[in-house]
């Protein structure tokens, strides 16, 4: 097979430098399910780190008062900061690059449209969750007094408060890996969603913005800001109590339309299926991307969220998806394939529908689809400390190359994997920003390499 030519490059402002030129994929509007055709993860560790008796007692009488989480609600900004240390690394960035991003730029290189809640998470024991009678491993809408009381049960625990989500880990990678220090402009990376006008969102605003990802959306009055609890067992397993608050109202507006016609990659976090009306919203958002020129990429997010909502995923993916990312277990579900069927064969069905498809598939590796062909890619080596967020790292790495106008398939697969394997061999899930500028840096001879033939 001749090598893929996936993606050609579009017109750039006067300003965007060569390097960052952005690859559009050949546009194919009316056809998405044409095989011969092409159109064209990580939970931030922002940190309030609550390891001292004094801090979690203080967060305990937080989350204790007025109704299970009134007083958490009522806290400033500032007080919310000293529950725990700041993050030195998000702090020497914020000093480093406040200048090169203090103005909104003509383009957003990414916008990623998602729930922004806060994350407290912690390291419990199977006792702690069989006391609240939780199953381990799910993932479970909560109320307000709810979240007060499991907060409430965290005293004694080390647990840390963050702005987290799935969409945010991406994006923040994306933002470390596109820094000054390697191009003469920064990544143009911003964020939209609900937040609440309260100290939990100012918050969430300001520890996004020292990472440079700009969260645009304005807050919504006399709401309460979303949050995830996170209790990690000894086992890796994941058990999260989700609050809503404000990230389960995303609306279409002016606002938000004017910041997608000016965008040149459009990521819409898969969460977002779960919450009502939300349906409409992403289409009318997917289809101005498209009136603009953006590519639109869908996250998958969850297994279960794909099997309730599978309607309403396949309507936005096979009508405007140019991107996918998913896991070996999520791309089953959207394939209706048996866990039977190897990761490669959902990569190749989707690619059928999807012009390039991003599926991971933990210590085995990862695959890039493409015309209903697939690439494997070998996993990077590293020794595992945690694994959660490993794929949000890894769809940094693709959007990143995507953004470099990287033709080399496998090589910006290998990227992706290397983004990945280092957020996996650290203690938390945020790619530091030392490690982004080393790894952008030792691929850089990769980025502007021949193409690769899918399949090969």
């Amino acid at each position: 097979m001749a090598a893929l030519s996936l993606i050609s490059p579009i017109p750039s402002s006067a300003s965007l430098p060569p390097i960052y030129s952005l690859y559009h994929f050949k546009t194919l509007q009316s056809n998405k399910t044409s095989s011969t055709s092409i159109s064209g993860g990580f939970r931030s560790s922002w940190n309030l780190r609550i390891d001292s008796k004094a801090g979690k007692r203080q967060l305990g009488l937080m989350v204790s008062r007025n109704g299970g989480g009134g007083e958490l609600d009522d806290m400033d900004e500032g007080q919310i900061e000293n529950i725990g240390d700041q993050d030195e690394d998000d702090e020497e960035w914020t000093q480093a690059h406040a200048s090169s991003s203090s103005s909104s730029p003509e383009r957003w290189d990414v916008l990623g449209l998602g729930q922004a809640m806060v994350d407290f998470s912690g390291v419990v024991d199977d006792a702690f969750l069989e006391k609240l009678d939780l199953e381990k491993g799910t993932r479970k809408l909560i109320n307000h007094e709810e979240r007060g009381r499991v907060l409430q049960a965290m005293d004694g625990c080390s647990y840390k408060a963050a702005a987290g989500g799935s969409l945010s880990n991406t994006l923040v990678a994306l933002a470390r890996l596109g820094c000054p220090s390697i191009t003469d402009r920064p990544l143009n990376v911003a964020m939209a969603g609900s937040i609440a006008d309260d100290p939990l969102g100012s918050f969430y605003r300001t520890k996004l913005r020292r990472a440079n990802v700009n969260f645009l959306s304005a807050p919504i009055m006399d709401g309460t800001t979303g949050t995830v609890i996170v209790l990690t067992t000894p086992d890796a397993q994941r058990t999260m109590l989700a609050y809503q608050g404000t990230s389960s109202v995303v609306n279409y507006d002016s606002c938000l339309a004017s910041l997608i016609s000016k965008t040149n990659v459009f990521v819409v976090e898969g969460y977002l299926f779960e919450l009502p009306d939300t349906i409409r919203t992403i289409t009318k958002a997917c289809e101005e991307a498209h009136r603009n020129g953006a590519l639109v990429a869908v996250t998958a997010s969850d297994v279960s969220c794909i099997e309730r909502h599978y309607d309403d995923f396949w309507d936005i993916v096979g009508n405007y998806a140019d991107i996918i990312f998913a896991n070996s277990d999520e791309a089953r579900a959207f394939c209706h394939f048996s866990a039977d069927e190897s990761p490669i064969s959902a990569t190749r069905y989707l690619s059928h529908f999807v012009p390039f498809v991003s599926v991971t598939d933990g210590i085995n590796g990862s695959y890039i689809g493409a015309k209903g062909e697939a690439i494997y890619i070998p996993p990077s080596p590293c020794v595992p400390v945690d694994t959660c967020g490993a794929g949000d790292a890894y769809a940094s790495g693709i959007l990143y190359g995507i953004l470099r106008g990287v033709t080399d398939l496998k090589g910006m697969g290998e990227l992706a994997a290397t983004i990945a394997a280092t957020v996996v061999g650290q203690q938390g899930t945020r790619l530091r920003v030392q490690d982004a500028v080393e790894l952008a840096r030792s691929h850089d001879f990769r980025l502007n390499s021949v193409g690769t033939d899918v399949g090969s």
